[in-house]
């Protein structure tokens, strides 16, 4: 599996350099080799990549901000400077569709620091390797997060125990074969909160700036300056997709 190169010894490793888990195999391997240092020159991080096949062929790149957010002008920003890249490198021979997006809701699970932003939320995680007990799968709620990078190690109250085994067990993140949120009531409602208090945080600063272009002058220096003010762009909503239509070489098809 494919993995982000560490940061150097030399240097204090920044969140966008904090490397993913686990990584891709195959085709998919190779557009996330292509596709990291790309990305990162724009201030974004990868979260996965796949090729799906429905009506066609699907690149499907998911990206975000060091910080999970993530803005519909990032995708287009994303997209325009992956999409020469692919085709120097060619590495999906046949006709294809390419998607970048935020990575949602019921996110996957690939950096420490995602376990750490779901602690009290319901996961479901797979291991590569079993524990002693002889499994590999879980389900249960993310309680909490010790050590960093691959030596990091996840706790779980289990949801999916048989009376015979463990309620909690402590999964090794560097064993992480794949680990995604669930789509629970809880974790709607605190998109919801999220959600709220950012628009709450955008009205608040609209009144600052129009009780700010009030009391500016009518006339002379400064009474086109909250025109000029360019308003930030929203943020895409968790979940939703953010394709953007691109002009490929021949006989392909870019969104």
């Amino acid at each position: 599996m494919a993995e982000t190169p560490a940061a150097g010894a030399d240097s204090a490793p920044t969140p966008l350099d904090e490397p993913r888990l686990s990584g891709e195999t195959g085709v998919a391997a190779r557009v996330a080799h292509i596709a990291e240092p790309v990305l990162a020159q724009l201030g974004y991080r990868l979260v996965r990549v796949r090729i799906l096949s429905q009506n066609g062929v699907i690149l499907q790149i998911m990206i975000e901000r060091p910080d999970g957010t993530l803005a519909i002008e990032d995708c287009e920003a994303a997209s325009q400077a992956l999409s020469p890249e692919l085709d120097v490198e060619d590495v999906i021979a046949e006709a294809y569709r390419l998607e970048l997006s935020s990575p949602g809701i019921d996110r996957p699970l690939v950096r420490v620091s995602d376990f750490r932003r779901a602690i009290g939320q319901e996961a479901k995680i797979e291991l590569t390797l079993p524990l002693a007990s002889g499994r590999k799968r879980f389900r249960g709620d993310i309680i909490a997060v010790e050590g960093e990078g691959r030596e990091a190690v996840a706790t779980l109250e289990r949801k999916d125990a048989p009376p015979d085994e463990e309620k909690t067990v402590r999964l090794p993140l560097r064993d992480l074969d794949e680990a995604k949120l669930m789509l629970t009531e809880a974790l709607i409602r605190e998109s919801l909160r999220a959600g709220k208090a950012d628009a709450e945080q955008d009205q608040d600063q609209e009144q600052e700036e129009a009780g700010a272009a009030q009391e500016r002058p009518r006339r002379g220096p400064g009474r086109f300056a909250a025109a000029a003010k360019q308003k930030a762009k929203p943020l895409v909503p968790a979940g939703i997709q953010a394709g953007l239509k691109k002009g490929g070489g021949p006989g392909r098809t870019r969104v």
